[in-house]
């Protein structure tokens, strides 16, 4: 039995100054675990002058997680926070029953010419949670837990993996973790998870001799062992956990278990009855809903 169920090819998408490729939702596989959203951005550098600027949006019914390689994102939002991330760093923002939030370039970031590698991911919230009050939570890279296994080393962003657990505050059950694998480097992925993927960011790297392609996410089959071998030094990123309590409604930066909700959020929005981001005075419009 292939321990590999699902190759999963990712989508460019443009986002203005910089594209980013997209491996979920899919087709094959709308969530692994909670996860129901995955862009690799980057890497990319920027001219002088040039930036992140992505304006105030909202969300509900979900958890947006952002991890970076390389580069710094200012992070506002309609709770009061204002955050910095660097690489290492984990942000976890609660969207819940509503949030606003904006990401840009930092201004010497912007001066110099920015450079920008990183994973922003979505966490669908179980149904018992999808309406918990919005929040927003920081956690610096040296909070998080650090693992070596032989050449192989391996940080836990969220969830519980090989034995050790994030502080990050999750819903359900859920495993992600940076990994970096030098050139040869071995590391077993036991089943401990029902779901599991793992993406490749860069480098060279087969599972159980069967070649990941760059920029492709691996869902693995529940219940198997896989083995991830690098054939290069390699950086993957190991996401899954406990599965989603039914199938998600997704439109634009909306994500709900009923079409109701989807709605209702587009309403709030177009209304302008969302909270608003201090210190913003922009916002994107609601694109064409095709519910």
């Amino acid at each position: 039995m292939s321990a590999i169920e699902h190759l999963l090819k990712p989508h460019v998408r443009d986002i203005g100054d910089f594209s980013v490729r997209r491996v979920l939702p899919s087709a094959a596989a709308q969530t692994v675990g909670p996860f129901i959203f995955f862009d690799h951005m980057g890497p990319v550098e920027l001219a002088p002058g040039k930036g992140m600027d992505v304006r105030p949006h909202p969300h509900i019914g979900l958890a947006t997680v952002t991890y970076l390689f390389e580069g710094e994102i200012v992070h506002r939002d309609s709770v009061g926070s204002e955050q910095t991330i660097r690489p290492g760093d984990v942000n976890w923002m609660t969207a819940g029953s509503g949030i606003v939030h904006s990401e840009r370039s930092p201004q010497a970031a912007r001066d110099a010419g920015p450079r920008l590698h990183g994973i922003q991911t979505w966490v669908a919230l179980p149904r018992e949670h999808e309406t918990v009050a919005p929040s927003f939570f920081h956690h610096p890279a040296d909070t998080l837990p650090r693992l070596v296994h032989g050449g192989a080393r391996i940080t836990v962003i969220a969830g519980d993996a090989f034995g050790a657990r994030s502080p990050v505050q999750v819903f359900s059950r859920t495993l992600y973790a940076a990994l970096e694998l030098d050139a040869g480097a071995s590391l077993v992925i036991p089943p401990e998870h029902e779901q599991r993927g793992l993406y490749l960011v860069d480098g060279a790297a087969a599972i159980d001799g069967i070649a990941l392609p760059a920029e492709h996410l691996a869902v693995l089959t529940p219940g198997a062992e896989a083995t991830v071998t690098a054939l290069e030094p390699s950086r993957l990123m190991l996401l899954g956990g406990e599965p989603v309590d039914g199938r998600r409604h997704i439109f634009w930066n909306f994500v709900a278990s009923s079409r109701e909700a989807i709605e209702e959020a587009a309403r709030r929005w177009e209304n302008d009855e969302f909270p608003h981001v201090p210190g913003e005075t922009e916002r994107i419009p609601l694109p064409p809903r095709r519910l």
